[in-house]
């Protein structure tokens, strides 16, 4: 089931979640729906507070789903690792239409269970781990807008503002 996107300004994005302590039949039937909104809006990455669900989820496909075996869905993922840094062009579907360029670590250690709870180790890089690092930031209710310079983030903030505004947003 494809579920609503929330926008920027929704107060769900601002919240830390919670973890994931068992994974049932209703983690499960979210996580899919996850996986089938990200492909429908298109994306490579989706978290759960992204569609109003306040828990440690997150499901990414850097391919954007051309290629089979790329999918990756973890509960309470955890970057352990970071090493150097990339720069490059982010959106997020919470801000569509707004892109920007966001530092990120070159390399990454992400830890976290996968469906059936097992532990679940991922060493990544380039796009793989932006998307982990951007995906990791909705989960403590962070935007990539934070990330942004003060005046980069206030241009989109008052052009967002504008599009409410308008009835556009």
């Amino acid at each position: 089931m494809i579920r609503p996107i929330l926008k920027y300004g929704a107060p769900e994005l601002q919240t830390q979640s919670t973890s994931i302590d068992r994974v049932d039949e209703e983690i499960r039937t979210l996580a899919q729906d996850m996986l089938e909104t990200m492909y429908a809006a298109p994306g490579i990455g989706l978290a759960a507070p992204q569609v109003g669900v306040n828990l440690r989820l997150i499901v990414l496909d850097i391919s954007g789903g051309e290629e089979t075996g790329h999918q990756l869905i973890l509960t309470n993922p955890e970057v352990t690792e970071q090493e150097g840094t990339q720069e490059a062009e982010e959106g997020c579907l919470s801000v569509p239409g707004f892109t920007a360029l966001v530092e990120r670590p070159s390399r990454i250690h992400v830890t976290g269970q996968d469906l059936e709870g097992n532990p679940q180790e991922i060493d990544a890089e380039g796009l793989l781990a932006r998307a982990f690092c951007h995906e990791i930031d909705h989960l403590d209710g962070m935007l990539y807008l934070n990330r942004l310079s003060v005046l980069k983030r206030d241009l989109i903030k008052r052009k967002i503002r504008k599009l409410i505004r308008a009835g556009e947003w």
